[in-house]
């Protein structure tokens, strides 16, 4: 639904395809990808769109509706329509599979313990392992023409892997004959930098394929000569068989709906003239058809969309824009086609806290084509934006999500690694030093790979994984293949906001940075050693918040004037009021902070091990105002809290780091639960409280909740209902000095002094 409301605003005359997603350990099948294309040029890719079927529509679909298309569809190419031929479903294999159950279960009943498995035998026993499953076309195209040719099996039939995937993804192809790897034809993609006239037009793919059906008619083998019928023999043993289309066009009756799986083509030329070939047949037939298996070619002529499941999300990746105007239209349309769609991009947990769904709101920065990315044109950008979030954290913390730290999806270059700092500092004064050669020998641009060369093993989190950083260079130019070569650069400690508008405030900082920094390059004298400083003063919203005003005003003096306010709900939504109270002219303010999660140790679960997250610790901010420095000490739990002066007279913060909840496994599994938080403003004085507030981490009368609050209301109320402005201690009260730990001093660690 999400894609059809998309493709209606973008791609009316666009093509749809079901694709292949992501495949994590541990599951059976890849994940679903919806995809939408369409070409930059407004030429159609389909105009029929009552010939493109949903996955789920029942069309009463047939395999002999599925021949019918591919003999149909291979006497448009002009190619052999006699070497489509059937597949099958492997019934050895399930006779096997039927002989190994327990002997009192009914492979037609549901009684089995793998609900995948159970599904997949009911549906083989009940249509019958003979019915053919679908049929293939083997179908290639050599950069002249179409061709096909037989295939070559042991067995008589075709007999298909075993599996639930697509029919595409099941051929038998390591029966096919042998052949010497350099004999095997080979499609190598496209450079992303390599030069690209302007695509076919619509009208002119389709006469390709519009003829009488007696200019159709297939010639024979004979009529195609001896050279044509020689590359439909047999091979001889040992004979390398190099002459074997090895791809093949499938038409599999699945779900009701005739589903057709694409080859792989290396030009998107080839792609396009096969879409407008099955569409013609389409309308011949009048059939629908699903469109799947491999995805056109990457090329900057067209545009794409995804929508595919990520773990607790649906993920959108959207087309590039070029303008502000665009990139503000994409933005508040895709937030409303969600929401009409019954998808939020906020969250309620069960203790009523508003959070974000989990899923990143990832920025991908760079040009319309590879040559045009500012990052390969002037490295210095990326080196200017790798020292600002350094030195700046608010960058990396503000508009986080809920995991943060050395393991996070994330993390930044100084978590984890202590040395990664000093390496860095010396690959930003190589890429300098290599810069200022290529400006004294007249040419100020450097080699795209050695940007990639020096900052590819930087830009990792602690395994080594290149994906999970903060910056994230998969793409820029990548040595791997042409995927990885597209001068692209992706943020990725962003979280997706829960308004359309607070999205856009994030886009807008980053265009204002990247403006910035391409007029101004930033190069400080060094990169700040943060140390433990990073986990302990930039947790808490105050330092935060500080810090980013910090980066604003630099804007500012660069002329980019960014209204601190605009900011404002991402500092409320990532650090809410949990409460406060007031005694004799002092204030009290309670507000949630950040909290690293560590991966714990490997332990075993079921299919194998496993290696838990300890969320158990949680943090919150205390922030005085009115304080009578050397009278008034506040306390949480009985212990002085390390307060640290703002700046303004007579207010201070300070950080709380306290276990919420007792897991099986954590970081110091002995050390119980703290809460419920008792604050006292004790005035040392005369030894007694002068008021205080309690907060529970869950509900305070010990209340479990079955199920997540309905809507923000509900979820405000089980807020509330976890502070209270009283509950402070009673009686006289003599309060031991704070003591501020040499590692953290900004947070009293109920850890250490509770256990």
């Amino acid at each position: 639904e999400l894609l059809t409301r998309l493709q209606a605003r973008y791609a009316p005359l666009g093509l749809s395809h079901y694709g292949q997603g992501k495949w994590y350990p541990g599951e059976q099948l890849p994940r679903w990808s919806l995809n939408l294309y369409w070409r930059r040029d407004g030429e159609p890719l389909w105009r029929n769109q009552a010939l493109l079927a949903g996955d789920g529509d029942d069309l009463g679909a047939t395999p002999l509706q599925g021949e019918r298309f591919l003999h149909a569809l291979a006497a448009r190419l002009a190619v052999g329509s006699e070497h489509v031929f059937p597949a099958y479903e492997d019934a050895w294999y399930y006779l096997w599979r039927e002989r190994r159950l327990p002997s009192n279960v009914d492979p037609l009943a549901s009684n089995l313990a793998d609900p995948a498995e159970r599904a997949r035998l009911r549906r083989l026993f009940t249509d019958g392992l003979q019915r053919e499953a679908g049929h293939v076309l083997p179908l290639r195209h050599d950069g002249d023409r179409w061709r096909s040719g037989r295939w070559f099996l042991r067995d008589e039939r075709c007999h298909l892997v075993p599996g639930d995937s697509p029919l595409g993804l099941r051929l038998p192809l390591d029966s096919l004959p042998w052949a010497r790897e350099e004999d095997q034809a080979r499609d190598f993609p496209r450079d992303p930098a390599a030069p690209r006239s302007a695509l076919p037009a619509y009208p002119a793919l389709r006469t390709r394929h519009v003829a009488p059906v007696e200019a159709r008619r297939q010639p024979t083998a004979g009529e195609r000569g001896a050279d044509a019928a020689a590359t439909e023999r047999a091979p001889r043993a040992q004979e390398s068989a190099a002459w074997i289309t090895r791809t093949a066009l499938c038409a599999e009756p699945r779900g009701g709906a005739l589903h057709l799986f694409m080859p792989p083509l290396a030009r998107l030329e080839d792609y396009l003239e096969l879409v407008s070939a099955i569409e013609e047949t389409a309308v011949e037939l009048g059939t629908a058809v699903v469109l799947e298996g491999y995805d056109p070619p990457r090329d900057p002529r067209l545009q794409h969309l995804r929508v595919t499941p990520d773990p607790g999300v649906i993920e959108v990746n959207v087309q590039p824009v070029e303008s502000w105007s665009a990139l503000v239209e994409q933005t508040e349309f895709l937030y409303e086609a969600a929401h009409q769609t019954r998808l939020s991009s906020e969250k309620f947990m069960l203790d009523g806290r508003h959070t974000g769904t989990g899923g990143g709101n990832h920025f991908v920065l760079g040009g319309a084509t590879v040559d045009d990315s500012p990052f390969l044109r002037r490295p210095d950008l990326l080196a200017s934006m790798l020292a600002y979030w350094h030195n700046h954290p608010s960058l990396s913390f503000l508009f986080s999500g809920m995991f943060i730290g050395p393991t996070s999806q994330a993390p930044r270059i100084d978590e984890g690694r202590h040395e990664s700092v000093y390496e860095m500092e010396i690959a930003l004064r190589e890429l300098r030093r290599r810069q200022d050669e290529q400006q004294a020998a007249g040419d100020g641009r450097v080699m795209p790979w050695l940007v990639d060369r020096i900052f590819r093993h930087l830009l990792v989190d602690i395994t080594g994984n290149t994906h999970r950083a903060e910056f994230c260079i998969d793409k820029m130019f990548s040595p791997d293949g042409a995927t990885g070569r597209l001068g692209l650069l992706e943020l990725r400690a962003f979280e997706m906001p829960p308004h359309p508008r607070m999205s856009l405030a994030q886009q807008l900082l980053m265009r204002a940075l990247v403006a910035r920094f391409w007029r101004h390059p930033y190069q400080p004298l060094r990169l700040q050693r943060w140390s433990t400083e990073l986990h302990d003063r930039f947790m808490l919203p105050h330092f935060v918040w500080d810090d980013f005003r910090d980066v604003l005003a630099e804007l500012a003096d660069f002329g980019y004037a960014l209204d601190p306010a605009w900011f404002a709900p991402h500092l409320e939504f990532r650090f809410p009021r949990l409460g406060d109270f007031a005694a004799r002219n002092v204030e009290v303010e309670l507000r949630a902070a950040l909290e690293p999660w560590h991966v714990l140790g490997e332990e075993n679960a079921a299919g194998g091990t496993a290696r838990y997250v300890d969320s158990s610790l949680e943090r919150l901010q205390v922030r005085v105002r009115g304080l009578v420095d050397g009278r008034h000490v506040v306390t949480c739990n009985g212990h002085a809290l390390p307060l640290h002066p703002t700046g303004t007279n007579g207010e201070y913060v300070a950080g709380v780091r306290y276990r919420a909840w007792q897991p099986p496994s954590c970081l110091q599994p002995t050390i119980g639960v703290h809460a419920p938080l008792t604050f006292d403003l004790v005035d040392t004085w005369q030894h007694r409280s002068l008021g205080g507030c309690q907060y529970h981490v869950a509900h305070p009368g010990g209340r479990n909740y079955d199920s997540f609050p309905v809507n923000a209301f509900a979820a405000e109320s089980r807020r509330l209902a976890r502070f209270f402005r009283f509950g402070h201690t009673p009686g006289e009260l003599r309060v031991a000095p704070a003591t501020r730990s040499a590692h953290f001093p900004f947070t009293l660690d109920l850890r250490r002094v509770e256990g």
